[in-house]
């Protein structure tokens, strides 16, 4: 790295560290005070007007910072969720020495959150933002309200430190936790007006730690849905009923028993499952090797004491590679929720009529969620036990996704980008996590290379309780980002 190229890192890092210290994280809070929940979570989303006052703010603060050339628009269909798109022409110019392409590079993020779940820890709260020790807690702030600003600052940053940069874009949705069921009509919409994208950068991922930059080489798909058991139109009497009535719940076991292994949590169908790339696979063993026991242990186990020892919920397991690939490329079942059951305190000696759960189906990136979605509903409903009503009700599948090739220039963007922000090289890693648009964006711009990434580190707890935005994780992943954008060739 010459002399010239250590200055201008330490000048981006120095110039985005004051802003997100004398604006950003008072934006942000800002944000995090919002319950801006998906469509998904608040069926007034409109009358309510929360997506609409975060969208709007976000907007007014681009274009407050009056980065020259910058253009902004929001754009609202009827009955979808509003999106952001803004657009700044190149500045660079070819020459016989430093001939540049045409191509765009384009920014991704979103707006929505998910809901306010339960066990924050006290002082703590969804929309009560508080930074303690540089972690700002609050919901949505990491995932993924930073995202525009971040990209937004990184681009000023560019401006300020004169750095010729490519022509970019920036598409910022407000339905992404709901399965982005808004986005691709704004996306046919734009089109025509998003160029030849030859980047994508997408700040809605994770970090394996908080050390060095972190790119996102895949990410699993999803099926969700409501499973219903039905027995009964009543509740009756447990004492009168149970022995003859069948238990709902029993049932819900049975017919879950088709799908999981409950033992051992494999999954049993055999098309859920997809082979493992090869480079796949090595990188784990890589991302392994850098991150050990913390791809365990960085989870909230439970725990307790006995007789002076402390017994510790037990992992599915220890192997670090292992551990990688299974939260990866591995389909798992989770049940995220759940409906039939009276709270503790009002459960009376009644046989419930129905059981109804919640569950959350993630699929290898390369498995088709369609097809998968199809033969769940036949796996779950097919000859009943007792001819109990069972239904299953898609709410939505969403395709998985694996990185293309990273080719020699972006693969030297980011490696020069972690060396000069964290002094340490990229990492890669699987996320377990979906993010819709980016199967999309593979198949419309196939050569893209794609920077998928984000301040999802250990601990931050993205869609659950003391969700935290990392903030001097955020700053040098704000500069990395910088960096690369101004080495698409």
């Amino acid at each position: 790295m010459s002399a010239l190229e250590t200055t201008d890192s330490v000048d981006l890092l120095t110039d985005v560290s004051q802003v997100w210290d004398t604006d950003l994280i008072k934006q942000i809070s800002q944000y995090i005070e919002i319950p801006a929940k998906s469509p998904a979570f608040d069926q007034h989303w409109q009358k309510n007007g929360y997506i609409k006052t975060v969208v709007q703010r976000a907007a007014q603060w681009v274009q407050d910072q009056k980065i020259e050339g910058l253009k902004l628009e929001v754009i609202s269909l009827p009955n979808r969720t509003p999106v952001i798109f803004f657009e700044i022409n190149a500045t660079r110019q070819s020459t016989a020495l430093q001939p540049y392409s045409d191509q765009t590079v384009l920014m991704y993020g979103h707006l929505d959150k998910q809901p306010e779940f339960n066990g924050w820890r006290t002082g703590l709260g969804p929309w009560q933002p508080k930074l303690i020790d540089g972690l700002l807690y609050g919901r949505g702030g990491a995932d993924d309200g930073y995202a525009i600003y971040a990209a937004v600052t990184a681009i000023a940053a560019i401006k300020r430190q004169n750095m010729p940069h490519p022509r970019i874009v920036g598409l910022i949705e407000s339905s992404e936790e709901s399965g982005s069921p808004d986005l691709l009509p704004y996306v046919d919409i734009l089109k025509p007006r998003l160029g030849d994208v030859g980047l994508v950068v997408c700040l809605d991922s994770g970090a394996g730690n908080y050390d060095q930059l972190w790119l996102t080489t895949s990410l699993r798909g999803m099926v969700s849905g409501v499973l219903k058991v039905e027995v009964l139109t009543e509740g009756i009497h447990s004492g009168d009923a149970s022995g003859v009535v069948p238990s709902s719940f029993r049932i819900m076991r049975h017919v879950l028993d088709r799908l999981e292994d409950s033992a051992t949590g494999r999954l049993l169908p055999p098309s859920f499952y997809a082979e493992i790339p090869t480079q796949r696979t090595k990188q784990a063993q890589a991302t392994a090797n850098i991150l050990g026991d913390l791809t365990y242990k960085r989870f909230p186990w439970a725990h307790h004491d006995c007789g002076g020892s402390t017994l510790f919920t037990l992992p599915t397991t220890t192997d670090p590679v292992q551990a990688l690939l299974k939260r990866t490329w591995n389909p798992t079942l989770s049940v995220t929720g759940a409906e039939g059951f009276p709270a503790i305190a009002d459960a009376g000696n009644v046989l419930r009529p129905y059981t109804a759960f919640k569950l959350s189906l993630r699929l290898p990136p390369t498995v088709d969620a369609g097809l998968a979605t199809q033969e769940l509903k036949c796996l779950l409903e097919d000859n009943a036990p007792y001819q109990a009503k069972v239904t299953f009700e898609s709410e939505g599948a969403a395709q998985g996704w694996n990185a293309p090739d990273t080719t020699p220039w972006f693969e030297s963007a980011l490696n020069k980008a972690s060396m000069s922000q964290f002094n340490a090289p990229i990492g890669h890693i699987g996320q377990g996590g979906t993010i819709p648009l980016m199967n999309m964006l593979s198949k419309g711009f196939p050569k893209a290379q794609m920077m998928v990434c984000g301040v999802l580190g250990p601990n931050s707890n993205a869609h659950g309780p003391n969700e935290f935005l990392h903030v001097p994780y955020a700053k040098k992943l704000t500069a990395a980002v910088a960096e690369v954008v101004t080495a698409l060739p």
